[in-house]
């Protein structure tokens, strides 16, 4: 294309860069919005972002990290890859954290990275890091772009690999002087990948062997993973649950899978699961695992998980199945396909009803409890009185720690894609910025970002993001001036001994939000709560809601380090 020049200069030719033909790609996979931090490795693709302003929403996060989280709370709810870019060096190591938390709870990112020029590679340049040995082991799949015309086919194939099968991240890294070069031609995308065919469907004879063993089983549980949900079979697993009348618990990342509230539901297992969930994996004799890992935190002491049951395990993932726990009856297929196949082939419509009671008793027994002073606030009915203003209907995001499992407790999540939470790597810092990524995915939904006073100071340069885009994310701090579960359990198990758990010196954090222009409320009894919560989440605009607790609360139930789901601590007297 010939461009008009002044007189007396001689014309010159537009040519597009390596950057221009990211671009392009990017426009292509329908990518809307970006996440990211400009530096001089990826200067030139900041450039073409620029005069394509209008094919894109750039988040411009205060740190790296937060650009990151933010992508992983706005693929969590949307279902859309996340898209983050960074620099090279520091830019690309920050996002570290971000990328192992997103491989970990299989969430589906494409990170593009800067990188020196190819020919100074391996030299100790400047703001250099070898990202590709960084990121092998906390990848699905990583590439660093070497010819200017793999970048479209690389591009290509990084989006289908983050969002087919299990969804993971995916790392581009990209060579200054590929984004800063010209490309001479279109290039093709086209791309083959013979390697990596993920199995969908499941085998029908496991299909039948998992229906023969739910026909003959008296006291059959359903684990819901976060599989149900990023398969989009929340439904399946409702109807499938119901029509034969089997209990669900969930994992910590399965919670919305399904109705929380629903008489079929014992709330979530494992660690600070309910008693009546971790009793029911504990006695059963038939454990459907609907897409969750069989993680340590869900099984504590392999020895005494479910000891008595034969193990069916539906996965997306073979690499998860026999991996924890022994299974019996392996199924590899998308959650929703195994689910409509199993109610294609299961004839028995057994109603467990001894089961059933039996798990009832124990619900009325042994709920979920904690002591209410009724003027102090205590967090579990802090997490409650949220869940009562926004009627459970919020989507909800967490930080790490205490905050964490009340809100996983209190908060009955009843619709898939209403829980955003760092379960795998536990990142403190995680909740805020996932918040703003949430936000930025449903701008009609209510967001609240739930945080400790730990895990908020990790990352609240973010607020910064709030302001600009007026966004009207709910931060409410669940403030105990501790790191409380770092307390709880130097208290349970360390003698009381609190090394560096408890936070002596604080920020005003009401005066911190007015710095950024935002409203900012201290909260420290019940009565005003009360009285200031629906104001604070009918307002369209962002609020900081600084909500004093009592430091000593522990979160229970409790399964120790070395103990089985049956051997619970704090259980209600």
């Amino acid at each position: 294309m010939k461009v008009e020049t002044k007189p007396g200069t001689a014309p010159r030719t537009e040519t597009k860069t390596g950057a221009d033909l990211l671009v392009e790609s990017l426009i292509k996979e329908k990518v809307e919005t970006l996440f990211g931090y400009p530096g001089g490795a990826v200067l030139p693709i900041y450039d073409a972002i620029y005069r394509a302003k209008d094919s894109f929403n750039h988040v411009l996060t205060r740190h790296e990290q937060g650009a990151i989280h933010a992508a992983e709370g706005y693929a969590r709810v949307s279902g859309k890859p996340g898209v983050v870019i960074a620099t090279s060096g520091p830019g690309a190591t920050n996002l570290v954290t971000g990328i192992a938390d997103a491989m970990i709870d299989s969430l589906p990112l494409v990170v593009f990275t800067g990188q020196v020029a190819r020919g100074v590679i391996g030299t100790d340049a400047f703001q250099e890091a070898d990202v590709m040995g960084i990121t092998t082991p906390i990848t699905k799949h990583n590439y660093q772009v070497q010819d200017i015309s793999d970048l479209p086919r690389i591009v290509k194939e990084a989006f289908h690999i983050a969002t087919t099968g299990r969804p993971g991240p995916v790392v581009v890294d990209i060579p200054k002087d590929i984004s800063a070069n010209p490309c001479e031609k279109e290039y093709d995308d086209e791309f083959q990948l013979p390697g990596y065919q993920p199995n969908i469907k499941p085998n029908p004879l496991q299909i039948k062997k998992l229906a023969n063993a739910l026909e003959t089983a008296e006291r059959p549980v359903i684990l819901a993973g976060a599989g149900v949900l990023f398969g989009r079979a929340s439904d399946d697993l409702r109807e499938f649950a119901e029509y034969h009348s089997l209990p669900v618990t969930t994992t910590l990342l399965g919670l919305g899978s399904f109705p929380g509230t629903h008489p079929l539901s014992l709330g979530m297992a494992g660690m600070h699961g309910t008693f009546t969930a971790n009793r029911a994996l504990y006695e059963c004799d038939l454990l459907i695992n609907v897409g969750a890992r069989f993680d340590d935190r869900l099984t504590g002491n392999l020895e005494y998980f479910a000891p008595e049951a034969t193990v069916a395990h539906i996965d997306i993932d073979p690499a998860e199945i026999g991996k924890n726990v022994t299974t019996q009856i392996p199924v590899v297929s998308d959650s929703k396909a195994a689910l409509q196949s199993l109610s294609y082939h299961v004839e028995s419509t057994a109603k467990h009803d001894e089961w059933l009671e039996h798990l009832s008793n124990y619900q009325k027994e042994n709920p979920l409890w904690y002591q209410n002073p009724t003027k102090e606030m205590v967090p579990q009915w802090l997490i409650e009185a949220v869940h009562k203003v926004t009627e459970g209907n919020a989507i909800v995001t967490t930080d790490v720690g205490q905050h964490q499992m009340w809100a996983a407790q209190y908060y009955a999540f009843e619709k898939p894609d209403k829980w955003v939470t760092s379960g795998g790597l536990g990142t403190m810092g995680f909740g805020f910025p996932a918040a703003i990524g949430a936000q930025l995915a449903k701008p009609d939904e209510t967001v609240v970002a739930i945080v400790g006073d730990g895990g908020f100071q990790m990352t609240l340069q973010e607020l910064s993001v709030l302001q600009e885009r007026e966004l009207p994310v709910k931060v409410i701090i669940v403030n105990n001036g501790a790191l409380g579960m770092v307390r709880q359990w130097q208290e349970t198990f360390y003698e009381k001994r609190y090394s560096e758990s408890l936070l002596h010196s604080q920020p005003d954090f009401v005066k911190l939000a007015d710095s950024y222009g935002i409203r900012g409320y201290r909260i420290d009894n019940q009565e005003d709560l009360v009285n200031l919560l629906p104001e604070v989440i009918d307002y369209n605009g962002p609020v900081v809601l600084d909500c004093r607790v009592l430091q000593q609360e522990n979160v229970y139930p409790m399964i120790a380090p070395g103990k089985g789901l049956h051997q619970m601590l704090g259980v209600k007297p």
